[in-house]
C-alpha cells in the first residue's frame, strides 16, 4: 500500500512515499485522501478516476488557494482495488482526521460503513457502493450520490422497455447479465430477479471472476448458445474491454448491449469498429468545453502539476472523476458556510452533505454549467436518485441518445427500505441515529 502527496502550496510531488515517511498534514490545511488504483487489471479504469480527482482539487488549490481560503492537502494511497489495501489505506489516513474518505471500490467501501460512524469519518461512494446507504436515517456517515446500483438497473431496463414498446413486452425475452463476481456484480441481482418475476423475462447470469476478467471465451459461447434478446453489463477494469470484443467476436448485437455507467472511451475502442452501437448509462457531460476543465488544463496540466495524460481531459472517467471532486468540494464549502469555520472536520463535512445543495446557478459558478444536473441531499436521502442519460459508442466518441432516464423508485424504494432494515438486523447493536440533522439554508 502506497501514499502519494500533492500539493500543499504548490509544486507537485512526483515521487510514490511510503506511509511511514508522510508527516502529519498542516494544521491550517484540508486534508483529502484519495483511495485509487493506477497500477493493476483494474487501472484501465481507475487511472481515469484518479487523474480527474486530482486534478480538479489541485485546480482549486492553484486557481483559488483551496477553498474558503484553506489549501487542500491532497494524498493517494494505491489500493490497487483490493479490499485488504484498501482497509491498510484508511488505516494510515484516519489518524491525520480526513474530511472524507472515497474508497472507490464496493469492496473497499462495505468494511469501512461500521467504522465510519466510530472514526466519524464519512464515506463518500459515488455511484457505488451499498445501495442502501441512501437511507441517511440509518447510515448517517455514508453517502452515494446521483443514483444506486439499483437505480442503474431500473433505468436500464426503463430504457429496453421502451425500446420494445414498453416493460410489458418484455414477457417471454431473455435478458442476459455479465457481471464482476464481486460484491459490486452481485448487487443488482435481487432486483434484477424481481423484474424477472414482475414482467416475466427470463434472467441468464454469467459471472465473471475478478482473476479470468480477460478471459472471457466461456461466458460468451454461453451468450451465443442462449441468444438473449439483450446483454446489460457490470463490469471494471479489464472486464469492460474484453467484455465487448467478446461480444463483437461472437456478432452479438451491439445495440442490445448495454451497460451501467463504467465503461470508458478505451474499453469501448479496443473492440474496433464493431463497438459501434454499445451503450451505456451516464449523469454527466463528456468533452473538455467547460471551464473548470480548461482551468485544469491552465492551472495544473500545462504546468505538469499532475500525472495526467493530457488526451484523458474530457473523457468520461476523467471527468467522473471531477463530478467526484466537485462534491468534495462543494461539501467542504458548504461545511465551513454552515459552521463559520475555515479548517473543517469531517463531522462538520457529514453536515456539509446533508445539506448539500448544488443548484444550477452554483454550477455556472463554478464553471460546470450544463456539466451535469443539480445535486441536493438531505439527512434522510443521500444519494438523491437522479435520472442518468443513455449514450452510444459511434466508432470515436459517446453521443447522448436518450432523454433523462428516471429510477423506477415504486420497485427500488422498498427494496433499499427492506435492504436498511436487513443490514441492522445482521449488525447486533447497529446504532440509531442521533446525528442532529441541519436545514439547507
Amino acid at each position: 500500500m502506497r501514499l502519494r502527496t500533492s500539493v500543499l502550496a504548490g509544486a507537485l510531488v512526483a515521487a510514490t512515499i511510503c506511509v511511514s515517511a508522510l508527516p502529519a498534514a498542516a494544521q491550517d490545511s484540508i486534508y483529502v485522501p484519495l483511495f485509487t488504483y493506477r497500477t493493476g487489471p483494474f487501472s484501465g479504469s481507475g487511472i481515469f478516476i484518479a487523474e480527474g480527482m486530482h486534478d480538479y482539487l489541485e485546480m482549486l488549490n492553484q486557481r483559488d488557494g483551496g477553498i474558503g481560503g484553506v489549501k487542500l492537502a491532497i494524498e493517494e494511497c494505491e489500493t490497487g482495488y483490493d479490499t485488504k489495501k484498501g482497509l491498510e489505506c484508511y488505516e494510515a489516513v484516519k489518524d491525520k482526521k480526513p474530511v472524507m474518505v472515497n474508497p472507490w471500490s464496493t469492496g473497499i467501501t462495505l468494511p469501512l460503513i461500521p467504522r465510519a460512524a466510530v472514526d466519524k469519518i464519512p464515506v463518500l461512494s459515488m455511484a457505488y457502493g451499498l445501495s442502501a446507504a441512501a437511507i441517511g436515517d440509518t447510515f448517517p456517515w455514508i453517502f452515494n450520490p446521483p443514483a444506486t446500483y439499483w437505480d442503474g438497473l431500473s433505468m436500464i431496463l426503463s430504457y429496453i422497455g421502451n425500446k420494445e414498446g414498453g416493460l410489458d413486452k418484455l414477457k417471454g425475452k431473455t435478458i442476459g447479465y455479465i457481471y464482476l463476481d464481486a460484491g459490486f456484480g452481485k448487487e443488482p441481482i435481487p432486483l434484477f430477479e424481481q423484474f424477472a418475476k414482475d414482467y416475466g423475462f427470463t434472467l441468464k447470469l454469467y459471472p465473471v471472476a475478478a482473476t479470468e476478467m480477460q478471459n472471457q471465451s466461456s461466458q460468451w459461447l454461453n451468450v451465443r448458445r442462449d441468444r438473449p434478446n439483450y446483454m446489460v453489463m457490470y463490469g471494471w477494469g479489464a472486464l469492460n474491454p474484453t467484455a465487448i470484443k467478446e461480444a463483437v467476436k461472437i456478432n452479438y448485437p451491439m445495440d442490445k448491449f448495454v451497460s451501467i455507467w463504467w465503461p470508458s472511451e478505451d474499453d469501448a475502442k479496443s473492440a474496433g469498429d464493431g463497438a459501434k452501437g454499445f451503450k451505456e448509462l451516464n449523469w454527466h457531460a463528456v468533452g473538455a468545453n467547460f471551464p473548470a476543465i480548461q482551468d485544469i488544463k491552465k492551472y495544473v496540466t500545462d504546468k505538469n502539476l499532475t500525472q495526467t495524460d493530457k488526451n484523458h481531459l474530457g473523457q468520461v472517467l476523467y471527468n467522473r472523476g471531477v463530478y467526484n471532486s466537485m462534491l468534495i468540494a462543494e461539501a467542504i464549502r458548504n461545511a465551513q458556510k454552515i459552521t463559520g469555520k475555515k479548517v473543517v472536520t469531517g463531522e462538520d463535512v457529514r453536515r456539509g452533505l446533508e445539506t448539500l445543495d448544488v443548484d444550477k446557478a452554483r454550477l455556472k459558478e463554478i464553471g460546470l454549467d450544463g456539466f451535469t444536473d443539480p445535486v441536493k441531499l438531505t439527512c434522510a436521502d443521500h444519494n438523491g436518485h437522479f435520472p442518468a442519460f443513455m449514450q452510444e459508442w459511434d466508432g470515436t466518441k459517446w453521443v447522448k441518445v436518450s432523454e433523462p432516464i428516471k429510477p423506477d423508485m415504486a420497485k427500488v424504494g422498498p427494496l433499499l427500505s427492506a435492504a436498511a432494515k436487513e443490514y441492522v438486523e445482521k449488525n447486533t447493536g447497529w446504532p440509531k441515529r442521533t446525528e442532529a440533522c441541519d436545514k439547507a439554508s
